[in-house]
């Protein structure tokens, strides 16, 4: 199992992973590491667990937000889908309709 080292507000910590996943592990700690600087700005220094914490909870926001965004528009594919499940079944009615109309005025023309 590897181990990578991803450094946060100067510290380094060591964290395994699967084989393969060594970058994404990074790319994940480089994010941590910048909002975890964006509110050492803005906040000031402070321990540790604290300010991981206060940048977890910022992350977790974030996620909320995005997955409320992401369930919003699966509900307008849903919506979509549904009206044109609704949109197809009245043209094939109308088809069906053409199609019995065109046989009736055939007979009536033959009459």
């Amino acid at each position: 199992m590897p181990l990578v080292n991803v450094l946060v507000n100067g510290r380094a910590y060591t964290v395994a992973c699967d084989d393969g996943e060594e970058d994404h592990l990074r790319e994940l700690g480089q994010y941590l590491d910048k909002r975890v600087r964006e509110l050492t700005s803005s906040v000031g220094q402070m321990g540790d667990a604290r300010l991981l914490l206060m940048a977890g909870l910022v992350i977790a926001d974030e996620l909320a937000e995005a997955l409320a965004k992401l369930h919003e528009r699966e509900n307008e594919i849903a919506s979509l889908k549904s009206r044109q499940n609704s949109e197809d079944r009245a043209t094939e009615a109308l088809e069906s309709a053409s199609v019995r109309l065109e046989a009736i005025a055939g007979r009536v023309a033959r009459a």
